[in-house]
């Protein structure tokens, strides 16, 4: 599957990078009037919904419905098994009936496939404490953000210029939301991507942006030789020496800080560079910026190996609309201006930064990208 073509319910999500007049998902109006006007309500209440439905998780009614799933559940019944009052339990059945979340049959309530997935599915529970815990408050404060270009949601946790420093002091359900989402969609990926990075034979890797160290850790394992050195900033090195200590791989694994939009030159001694949902974290000229960095600071026979989430490449529909939700969580509360890229954004950067791709990799994991780059000889 190659750059802009990739598939949902058998319709392209992007149309090929050659513009091609190929029919895609987004490329019409899909809805007859009807339909349209009933998708606008859910989206005007779709803040009450999300709420609701979470409240029916919490509560255990969703775990009630599931436990009486054979025969479905009296009104009663759901009163008795979660301690609430007939009203409270009334009005959340009643959200959750209009939100397909569960339907009523004969007086008794059951859940549909989509309250199964709420209840029990990883990767939604995983979205659903990240929207909740991390990302809702701060989205009132989309509009500031989109107009300021800054992540005016942060204000709800406190004054820092962008997240990432701030990761190790958010409150405790906000930090460990943040990281379970970010390892759910990263550890899968990692897993496919060992062998590919291997196959390179690298001795020495540079993870850039290292974040709590996992990726050096997996590396360190798989390859007894192999030494890897964490490039990011002191707050972000201070979380990830603890894991590598822990691991006893303090020998094999070291840390340079680093601020990569303020440093002038970088290390140059590995035969690999490693990012992996770095990129993402900064806007298309920071980028570039960064990939000039490196450009100088490696060595000419050195590669530097992208993996990515790119909303263009993605299998199917629901996916392409989770990474471009996600996009607005750096909008409005990690830094203000950046997004998941469509892959052509990223491979644009590459040329403008003197790279090109020597191999690249999709569906890695929940549908990561991995690119294995080398300088331009001009460059």
């Amino acid at each position: 599957m190659r750059a802009g073509i990739i598939y949902a319910r058998r319709v392209r999500l992007a149309g090929p990078q050659q513009g091609d007049r190929v029919e895609t998902v987004y490329d019409h109006d899909r809805l007859n009037a009807l339909e349209a006007v009933s998708a606008a309500q859910k989206i005007a209440f779709a803040p009450i919904l999300f709420q609701a439905v979470w409240c029916l998780r919490e509560t255990g009614l969703l775990a009630a419905l599931e436990r009486h799933d054979r025969d479905g559940a009296s009104l009663e019944t759901l009163v008795d098994d979660s301690g609430l009052t007939p009203y409270a339990v009334g009005v959340l059945l009643d959200m959750g009936l209009s939100g397909g979340v569960l339907f009523l049959k004969s007086a008794r309530y059951r859940l549909t496939r989509v309250g199964h997935y709420l209840l029990n599915d990883p990767m939604t529970r995983t979205n659903m404490d990240f929207t909740q815990h991390t990302c809702y408050e701060a989205m009132r404060h989309l509009l500031d953000a989109i107009r300021s270009g800054k992540p005016s949601g942060l204000q709800v946790f406190g004054d820092w210029p962008t997240i990432y420093p701030a990761l190790g002091e958010l409150p405790d359900e906000a930090r460990e939301s943040w990281f379970e989402f970010d390892h759910f969609y990263s550890d899968q990926a990692f897993s496919e991507a060992l062998a590919k990075i291997f196959h390179y034979r690298p001795a020495h890797i540079y993870d850039v942006g290292g974040n709590t160290g996992k990726w050096a850790l997996r590396c360190a394992r798989h390859d007894p030789d192999v030494r890897v050195t964490l490039l990011d900033l002191p707050q972000q090195l201070a979380l990830a020496q603890d894991n590598i200590e822990r691991e006893g791989l303090a020998g094999r694994i070291d840390g340079w800080p680093v601020d990569i939009l303020k440093a002038e030159q970088l290390p140059g001694d590995a035969d690999l560079w490693w990012m992996s949902q770095f990129l993402d974290c900064f806007s298309e000229d920071e980028i570039v910026h960064i990939l000039k960095l490196i450009g100088r600071s490696m060595r000419p026979d050195a590669r530097l190996a992208i993996m990515e989430l790119f909303w263009d490449r993605q299998r199917f529909e629901a996916a392409a609309f989770s990474l471009n939700a996600t996009s607005l969580y750096f909008t409005c509360l990690a830094n203000g201006n950046s997004r998941f890229y469509h892959s052509k954004v990223m491979l644009k950067c590459l040329r403008l930064a003197g790279f090109h791709v020597e191999d690249e990799y999709d569906d890695l994991g929940k549908g990561h990208t991995l690119l294995i780059c080398r300088k331009l000889a001009d460059a």
